[in-house]
């Protein structure tokens, strides 16, 4: 043991919304796109494949630029912690 921790942060409202819509989806695929229409925002995508909740799926074809993703064991414990 070295006693260096891992600081994980608590997951944000949008972070939540995000994560808890892959619950639904099969094999945990998470949207690229809110309920109005408007794309998920980079940042929160970004934030939780840093925090281990979300992981890249596969490249999308059509759009190269945005990151398909799915939860991760982790991503789907918070979602199924924090319904909304």
């Amino acid at each position: 043991m070295t006693g260096e921790t891992i600081s994980v942060a608590a997951p944000t409202r949008a972070q939540v919304r995000w994560l808890v819509r892959g619950l639904e989806q099969p094999g945990g695929k998470l949207p690229l796109f809110q309920n109005d229409g408007s794309e998920v925002s980079p940042r929160t995508v970004d934030s939780c494949v840093k925090q281990g909740w979300a992981e890249p799926w596969f490249a999308n074809p059509i759009k190269p630029d945005w990151l398909v993703c799915r939860l991760t064991e982790r991503g789907r414990e918070i979602a199924v912690a924090h319904p909304s």
